[in-house]
This record gives C-alpha cells, structure tokens and sequence, in this order.
C-alpha cells in the first residue's frame, strides 16, 4: 500500500478557521518532543486520553490508551465536532497542530501509526501555505486546505513552513474499520505533484 492517500472527504477550511477565533492563544501547549522540532509548533486537544488533566497528558496520543473523550475545547468548536462527525470510525487523539513561519519538525517516524497496526493518522488541512514543506519517504506531499490525507507517519517525514502565515492541521488518529478501509480505497493515491 501507499504511504500517501488523498480522501475523498473535503472540509470547508474557512468555516475551520472561524473555530480557531473561539480558541485562546493559551490554549495552545508547546508540543513536548523538543528534540523533534525547531521554532514554535503547538498543540490543542480536541480529544485527549480519558482523564487526563495536565496539558502535556491531554496532548499526548497514548498508543497504550484504549479510551479517548472530546475536551472541553471542542465544545467551543461546532464545526470541528461537524467534521469529526463525518468520520465514521472509532477516533481516538485528534489534536489541532500549528507549525509557525520558520519552523521546522525534523526527520522522525512515529512508530505503530501505520493501516497495517490498525490505526492510520489523518491529517486536514485548516491553513497552509506555498512554502510548507511536508517530505514522507523523500516525496512531498502537498496538502491543499480542506483534504484530507492518510499519511504512513510510521514512514519517516518531516515539516518546514517556509511561508509567512501559520500551517495548522487538524490531526485525527483513527481505528481502522471497514468505513475508513472504504475511504481509502476510493482516495487517490497517485504522488503529489512536485512543486
């Protein structure tokens, strides 16, 4: 199988960024792998590990967690628990993840995040920009707003926003089931193109 696939689910990135104006700057949390990253790149939890509390706990995608619970801060956010919705798979972490201009998240591979675990990690773009940068497996993969893609992140890849607005992604880890099977086999999986 391919390490990339586009979905075909296409979300409305405007109405997207109109939930991000409900959310504080403090809501965010420096993403706590320091070592992975140069620059500023955070996390806020829309579904987090059942009871957790602390913000690194809340942030953190527990592989060995078998129970996830929507946060306080997705109920601010009707559009982002809209679009949750058209995921008809058991969800697990989803996070909202921003890489600020002139950052970088370096090579690294998130292991067990692979359809072949049983989990896949979808990534949708709420903004972007020309100089973001995603390499999986030495390829770009250009993600346009509102896509969603399946990404093998137990592949290696990196991030560099060299553009001048923020990159952020709502990041969704999912069980796989026959529905996202399905959804997969209808995406496209043909390269991005090179740009």
């Amino acid at each position: 199988m391919t390490d990339r696939i586009r979905l075909v689910l296409q979300f409305d990135a405007a109405a997207m960024r109109r939930d991000l104006a409900q959310l504080a700057s403090s809501d965010w949390v420096d993403h706590f792998v320091t070592r992975n990253y140069d620059g500023r790149w955070t996390v806020l939890p829309l579904r987090a590990p059942a009871g957790a509390t602390h913000p690194i706990k809340m942030i953190y995608s527990d592989p060995g967690c078998e129970s996830f619970v929507d946060t306080a801060l997705l109920a601010k956010c009707p559009v982002f628990q809209r679009v949750l919705a058209a995921f008809e798979c058991p969800l697990q972490a989803v996070r909202l993840m921003n890489l600020t201009p002139g950052s970088a998240i370096k090579p690294h591979a998130d292991l067990d995040l692979g359809i072949e675990h049983g989990k896949a990690r979808l990534h949708v773009a709420v903004a972007t920009n020309p100089g973001v940068e995603f390499v999986l497996n030495g390829r770009r993969v250009v993600l346009g707003e509102g896509e969603c893609w399946y990404l093998k992140l137990s592949d290696t890849h990196s991030v560099a926003n060299r553009g001048a607005t923020d990159r952020i992604h709502l990041v969704i880890d999912a069980l796989v089931n026959p529905w996202l099977e399905a959804q997969m086999a209808e995406g496209d999986s043909a390269d991005a193109p090179e740009t």
